[in-house]
């Protein structure tokens, strides 16, 4: 197993592919902290994880809350003795064109993914430096890490403060053999994207329908959404590799939509 003994944080891991990430690292022998707003949608899946034969905990955490994230990560180190990795996925989809954005909302955004992926690297690193055997951070960015999109510039923005961030937290984490890695996945087929195809609709004046294949799958080589499997399976790639030689990088996994 990939992950075998390693202890894994998700966040955002109740529902998507942040539990689609936390499924696949248990099954790779991973110990997983299931951490969401959605406490009860965490005990469900940790519940799932253990009814398997697996270790996994659920864990209530608002990562734009400095307290909420430092008690759950004490939890599961309490619970399970060390934090090996760090899977940043928390995160909302809010559209309106650039002069409608209403700040509050433009906040919202910025807060959740960056301001989460901040306090959650900064919680887990003091946890991986003084263990002294290494660990691995990864981001859950998106192909708007790389490029744009209309109606989404908080959450364009924000992705690409996330490769930003990746790398100082690469430069910095290599003296103590932390590692740290985005993830870029297209469209994947969540309730998260399915919220945005009538809100796309309304906003730009086309069908759901092209709002699908115009704008969602159109620069894909095969028209086909990225899967939740796709993700995790590049996450259980980057949790469980077996040195650092793969670090400050950004990893695209959207059936060609973008080639960089």
């Amino acid at each position: 197993m990939l992950m075998q003994d390693k202890v894994a944080i998700v966040t955002g891991a109740a529902s998507g592919i942040g539990r689609g990430i936390a499924l696949a690292f248990a099954r790779e022998g991973a110990k997983v902290a299931i951490a969401d707003m959605n406490l009860e949608g965490a005990e469900a899946v940790a519940k799932s994880i253990r009814d398997d034969g697996g270790q996994a905990i659920g864990v209530a955490m608002n990562v734009t809350s400095e307290e909420e994230v430092n008690s759950g990560v004490e939890k599961t180190v309490n619970e399970f003795g060390r934090v090996d990795v760090l899977v940043s996925n928390a995160g909302v989809q809010i559209v309106h064109p650039v002069h409608e954005f209403p700040f509050d909302q433009w906040k919202t955004m910025l807060a959740i993914h960056l301001d989460g992926a901040f306090l959650t690297t900064k919680a887990c690193l003091k946890h991986m430096y003084g263990q002294g055997q290494g660990g691995s951070i990864i981001y859950i960015g998106s192909v708007h890490s790389k490029m744009a999109s209309l109606l989404k510039a908080p959450y364009v923005t924000a992705k690409h403060g996330l490769i930003g961030l990746c790398r100082v937290v690469a430069k910095e984490g290599a003296a103590h053999g932390v590692r740290a890695n985005v993830v870029c996945p297209g469209f994947v087929r969540t309730p998260l994207v399915d919220k945005q195809i009538p809100e796309q609709a309304r906003e730009l004046g086309i069908t759901e329908e092209d709002v699908i294949k115009k704008i969602m799958l159109n620069e894909t080589v095969d028209g086909e959404f990225t899967t939740v499997e796709d993700v995790a399976a590049a996450c259980v790639f980057l949790g469980g590799h077996a040195t650092n030689a793969f670090t400050g990088q950004s990893l695209i996994v959207s059936h060609g939509w973008c080639m960089e």
